[in-house]
């Protein structure tokens, strides 16, 4: 009786598993914002379909980064809509803020604020790990 030899099929799996560590990282999408340094211990993080990120950019706008998409530059109004009709639909969700190291801090008050106003109960900042020199 004859029998499937399966290691080029391993082969094959192992090679792509490879190939998807090395990619993933680079697959990151989202406005540019240079986040502030800060040692702190990372949060769980959810899955991308269960959280809203809302970018401050360094001129102050704001982006809404849902569902792993980007928008066009928000107002204020606009963004506290978006996300509170996204909340209606699964409250469940949770809101981060990534706001720009050179953005003013009452820009990131001012999404922090319309976010609330939509009804986000709690509301998470993003920062980067240190370099450990």
């Amino acid at each position: 009786m004859a029998q499937i030899n399966v290691v080029p099929y391993i082969d094959v799996m192992l090679v792509l598993l490879v190939i998807f560590m090395v990619t993933a990282p680079l697959m990151q999408q989202g406005v540019e914002v240079d986040l502030p340094k800060a040692r702190a211990e990372p949060v769980q993080s959810p899955d991308e379909k269960d959280q809203i990120v809302v970018a401050v950019t360094a001129d102050g706008g704001f982006h809404l980064d849902a569902d792993g998409r980007d928008a066009a530059p928000l107002d204020a109004v606009t963004l506290a809509n978006r996300v509170a009709e996204m909340l209606r639909q699964r409250s469940d969700k949770r809101v981060y803020v990534r706001g720009d190291q050179a953005v003013d801090y009452g820009h990131v008050m001012e999404a922090m604020a319309a976010l609330q106003a939509a009804g986000a109960s709690s509301i998470g900042l993003i920062t980067e790990q240190p370099d450990k020199r």
